[in-house]
């Protein structure tokens, strides 16, 4: 049994949603188990995100559920994409959002709930912030690898893919150098280039291509064959998901797309590498990481963060402080209200001192 500390929530429920990342577990238990043993809460596990909440697929947590997983990857709970408020027919494309919301709302007052506690990226926070709208009390927890969440300096997940990231670069650059090659790898991002960023700085790599910076391929064949000329026979080049030429960042979306199609390689990485060998005439091959960067174990940071972000949720559920985000400001763990993360991304300013740090060891950010 837990503590009798006073507390403004008795029962709470509590999901993960979107994309699966190292540290939702040990999330997980940092909040139930703050929230059982210090305030005797009854803790609702919610299974596959806001589905489970339509689905009324729920169930008592106990202590045994939510232990020994604080080294685990994935989540116990199960995820899903499921956005209550985007949800369209299909033959109608009708708007069929608000019965999800009312189910919801059913499901959660039958559920006896005085708070949902969600877990998950920009997309699971500002559905977060749309409930807490429509009458809910909810408390959100950032989680993401992409570190793109407004109103936190980090996000738990993050480190461990820059770890995963930084272990593929470094093992790419014994191939590259074994065969005088320019190696492509292609990671996750794709409105926001933290990951690719720290991760490139990390592993040492020659070029870095962002979503925040489009690229010129004049300019990194000049960087690529200057490295040659200085008798550096080999390259890495690191490139997010959401990088985008000089040329497209002036299109709009729909010629974007139409341009894309015309390109017609699997990814941008394989489009960057076919550039680079046109412009350079060096072989290039392509490593796209993809679903490796957020899957096993979390890092010894992720845990410590998504830990201590649980233990926080707890507080605030503790003291009834409803409709706020958990996050870090500097080494202060704090919260913020939901409406700051909801619908935003937060990007790589163009001016940060990682892009400063990286261009002066002489890597390549794409435009110069």
């Amino acid at each position: 049994m837990g503590s009798s500390t006073k507390s403004a929530t008795k029962t709470f429920g509590i999901l993960t949603s979107g994309g699966d990342c190292p540290g939702l577990n040990a999330a997980i238990r940092g909040v139930c188990r703050a929230a059982h043993d210090k305030y005797n809460m009854t803790v609702i596990g919610i299974a596959n995100g806001y589905r489970g909440l339509i689905d009324g697929d729920a169930r008592l947590f106990k202590p045994e559920d939510f232990s020994g997983i604080l080294t685990r990857g994935g989540t116990i709970l199960g995820t899903s994409r499921e956005k209550p408020f985007k949800a369209r027919d299909k033959e109608t494309d009708a708007e069929v959002g608000g019965d999800k919301v009312e189910v919801i709302k059913e499901n959660y007052r039958r559920l006896n709930l005085d708070c949902l506690v969600v877990l998950g990226g920009n997309g699971t926070n500002t559905t977060g912030y749309l409930l807490a709208k429509e009458g809910l009390n909810v408390v959100g927890l950032p989680k993401t690898i992409d570190n793109d969440i407004v109103g936190t300096d980090m996000t738990f997940g993050f480190h461990s893919a820059v770890t995963i990231a930084t272990e593929a670069i470094d093992r790419l650059h014994s191939t590259a150098h074994s065969h005088n090659r320019v190696m492509v790898i292609e990671l996750m991002g794709h409105k926001a280039g933290w990951l690719s960023l720290y991760a490139g700085v990390a592993g040492g790599g020659d070029v870095i291509l962002l979503p925040e910076i489009p690229y010129d391929i004049d300019a990194i064949g000049r960087h690529l064959l200057k490295r040659a000329r200085d008798g550096k026979s080999f390259s890495i080049v690191v490139v997010a998901e959401g990088a985008v030429s000089k040329e497209e960042a002036a299109m709009d979306k729909k010629e974007r797309k139409k341009y894309r199609e015309k390109t017609a390689t699997p990814s941008i990485g394989y489009r960057v590498a076919r550039e680079i060998e046109e412009e350079t005439g060096m072989e290039t091959r392509v490593t796209v990481l993809g679903y490796l960067q957020r899957g096993g174990i979390p890092s010894p940071w992720d845990r410590v963060l998504a830990t201590t972000f649980g233990t926080a949720a707890a507080d605030l559920l503790a003291k009834g402080e409803y409709g706020k985000m958990v996050s870090l400001k500097g080494e202060e763990v704090s919260a913020v209200d939901l409406s700051e993360p909801a619908g935003r991304v937060k990007s790589v300013p163009v001016d940060h001192h990682m892009i400063a740090t990286a261009r002066s060891v002489g890597t390549c950010i794409g435009n110069e």
